[in-house]
């Protein structure tokens, strides 16, 4: 049923649009209908891939709509891997046929310079700097870790991925301005009030949802009106909830597999601001928005996949199909910054920030080599030697009863009397 339901949708796709490529008159001009039939190719295949792709681990607000953004990740990726085969100055002026505007050079705002909270050089407002400093990207920071909160559902993980990103852009401002903030900037206003205040939320919200009901009845079944629309509004809420313990220092493979997580977490933010600077893109360009959007639908379902193949391994006996699109993705734009702008990224880091993560790294491998190795077989050899302790006191105290004769002969002797007798 699934199967005809779908050929006939693409039939009746298909006839639309090739009823309304006949009424018009073909335009005289090759850009437009490139891209009038680019456009019209991806509809076709978003409409297959809705009806015939693999569900997810999400069913609401429909599965359909979670199969939809399966198949945008596919053609974003394939999008990328088109972009990764042109040439610089192609490549950076095929995104003029997205956005006429694009293609041109664009000066990078720096939100260092003056840093004081108080500046009473300036009589008018002496608060100026944190005025400049609250643009669009302040409600964008909050929303954006209020939904990170939602995928991770660990307080501990997006305060690190949060703190952690604040040392990159710390140890990476030589290379984009952008990342040059004041330290009230990087600490008060980023990680605690935008980044605190949306992870707060966000476990407030994951409380809720882990102590809401979740017993589902039927619209048509609900007699009364404020029920219909109450069901209406949950139907865009969890089917069932799933509570996430990571527990990363468990196990070795659960600890690696963490690291990986806030890894690609770091490098997917941070090819948000690379890929503006290489493709020529302004912060508030719709395209950037976009890209936050689709990364908001996509990462959740990610990150339900990787901690169903973490938790339960014979049950999910391999990774999902979304949360290998999301590191292609990540992996193929870090490739396009590479290949972009090779200048940027190859500045050599300040010495002593080198240094800084130099021991940074050592200890994090340090740490880890104690808990899961060395830890361990101290542990194992501490157990082993307390076995042979009390092996030993038992066996001593078996041995002597108290009047010098072994308890363990007179056992023996009194058997072999009794065979005598018998």
């Amino acid at each position: 049923f699934r199967r005809a339901h779908t050929l006939t949708v693409l039939f009746i796709l298909t006839c639309a649009l090739g009823y309304v490529t006949l009424l018009e008159e073909t335009p005289q001009d090759t850009a437009y209908n490139t891209k009038r039939g680019i456009v019209a190719s991806i509809l076709v295949f978003l409409c297959f891939g809705v009806t015939q792709a693999k569900d997810g681990p999400f069913s609401r607000p429909h599965p359909a709509y979670w199969r939809f953004w399966l198949c945008v990740s596919v053609v974003y990726e394939l999008f990328l891997i088109f972009i990764l085969f042109q040439t610089v100055q192609d490549g950076r002026q095929f995104m003029k046929y997205i956005d006429p505007h694009l293609g041109v050079p664009l000066p990078e705002r720096d939100y260092g310079g003056n840093c004081l909270i108080y500046d009473p050089g300036n009589e008018t407002d002496p608060f100026h700097n944190i005025w400049d400093k609250l643009d669009g990207f302040v409600p964008a920071h909050f929303f954006g870790w209020y939904l990170k909160t939602l995928m991770i559902r660990d307080w501990w993980m997006c305060m690190i991925i949060s703190v952690m990103f604040e040392f990159l852009e710390y140890s990476l401002e030589h290379q984009l301005p952008n990342f040059s903030e004041c330290w009230w900037d990087h600490w008060i206003m980023d990680v605690i009030l935008c980044n605190g205040l949306g992870i707060y939320c966000g476990m407030k919200t994951l409380s809720w949802l882990s102590l809401k009901t979740y017993k589902w009845q039927g619209l048509w079944n609900i007699p009364t009106y404020k029920g219909k629309m109450k069901r209406i509004v949950f139907q865009f809420t969890p089917y069932s909830w799933v509570k996430f313990e990571w527990k990363p220092a468990s196990s070795l493979r659960r600890w690696l597999a963490v690291c990986g997580i806030i890894f690609v977490f770091l490098l997917a933010e941070l090819n948000t601001f690379y890929l503006k600077f290489v493709l020529w893109m302004p912060p508030e360009h719709y395209l950037v928005l976009l890209r936050l959007v689709f990364f908001v639908n996509v990462g959740g379902v990610a990150m339900r996949e990787i901690y169903d193949f973490m938790d339960d391994p014979k049950f999910h006996k391999k990774l999902g199909q979304q949360a290998w699109l999301v590191a292609a993705i990540t992996a193929t734009e870090f490739l396009i910054v590479v290949k972009y702008d090779p200048y940027t990224l190859t500045l050599s880091l300040p010495f002593y920030i080198t240094q800084c993560w130099i021991l940074g790294i050592i200890l994090v491998l340090t740490w880890t080599a104690w808990r899961f190795f060395i830890r361990d077989i101290t542990l194992r050899y501490k157990e082993i030697r307390r076995q042979k302790q009390e092996h030993k006191y038992e066996k001593d105290k078996c041995l002597s009863n108290g009047d010098g004769h072994s308890s363990v002969l007179d056992e023996q002797n009194g058997n072999k009397l009794r065979e005598r007798k018998l």
